[in-house]
C-alpha cells in the first residue's frame, strides 16, 4: 500500500466520522425539545461540517477517478425535481446568512447524468456562493445549443477575470490554479466531473462568468 492509498483510506474514515456528527447536529437542530440558544450559529457549524465533508468527497472521487476506480452512473434525470431536492438540502444554512436561494427550470426539463456526481458539483459550488452572496443566489437550468446548462449565480462582487482565464488549462494542469493564491480544489473537481460526461462527440465542461442575470458571479456546468 503506497502513501497515496494510505491517504485515501484516512480520508474515507474521517468522511465517516463528519457523516456521524453531520447526524447528530441534523438530530439536535431539528428537535423542538431542544433549547438551542442560536439557532444561526448550529447552521453554520453545521454548514461548516458538511463543507468539510464536501472536500474530502471531492478529494476521494478524484483520487478514484486518478486511478481508474470511479464508475459513472449516467442515468435520466428530471430537472426540476432535482434542483428542488439541492434547493432544499441547501435552504437552511442560506437562511441563516440571510440569502435567499431559489431556483427555476422548465417542469418538463430532462437531462442524462450522474446524479450524485453532479449533486456535489452544485452543492459545493452553492456552498461558495453563498460566501459571497449579498441576498440571493439563483440556480437554473436550461437547454442550449445541444447541451443542458445548469447554472448558480449570485448577487455578490463576481469573479476575477484572472479566474476565469484559468478554465482553459485547469482540467489538464490543475496547479495553475494555485495562482492569485488559491488552490481551487472545487473548481477542478467540478471540471473533471463535467468532462467525465460525453455524448456524440461533445464532452461537458464548465465556465464562469458575471453579471448573468444577477450582478455577481455566474458558474455554468455545461453537459451535453
Amino acid at each position: 500500500m503506497d502513501f497515496s492509498d494510505i491517504l485515501a483510506s484516512s480520508i474515507h474514515d474521517i468522511k465517516n466520522s463528519l457523516g456521524l456528527i453531520l447526524g447528530n447536529l441534523d438530530e439536535l437542530i431539528d428537535n423542538p425539545d431542544n433549547k438551542i440558544a442560536d439557532l444561526r450559529q448550529a447552521s453554520l457549524l453545521k454548514h461548516e461540517a458538511q463543507r468539510a465533508n464536501s472536500n474530502l468527497i471531492q478529494l476521494l472521487t478524484l483520487y478514484k477517478l486518478g486511478n481508474q476506480q470511479l464508475v459513472v452512473r449516467v442515468t435520466e434525470n428530471n430537472l426540476d425535481d432535482f434542483l428542488e431536492e439541492i434547493v432544499a438540502n441547501n435552504s437552511a444554512v442560506c437562511e441563516a446568512l440571510d440569502v435567499q436561494l431559489s431556483y427555476t427550470c422548465d417542469h418538463d426539463l430532462g437531462g442524462y447524468f450522474d446524479a450524485d456526481l453532479v449533486r456535489s458539483v452544485l452543492d459545493s459550488t452553492i456552498g461558495n456562493a453563498h460566501r459571497y452572496a449579498k441576498t440571493q443566489i439563483q440556480v437554473n437550468a436550461v437547454q442550449e445549443d445541444g447541451y443542458l446548462v445548469i447554472r448558480v449565480e449570485d448577487d455578490g462582487g463576481g469573479f476575477p477575470a484572472s479566474l476565469c482565464g484559468l478554465l482553459e488549462t485547469m482540467a489538464e494542469r490543475p496547479q495553475n490554479a494555485q495562482s492569485a493564491g488559491r488552490t481551487q480544489l472545487g473548481l477542478f473537481f467540478a471540471s473533471s466531473i463535467a468532462e467525465l460526461h460525453q455524448n456524440a462527440g461533445k464532452k461537458g465542461r464548465i465556465r464562469l462568468s458575471n453579471g448573468h442575470n444577477l450582478s455577481g458571479g455566474c458558474f455554468e456546468l455545461w453537459l451535453p
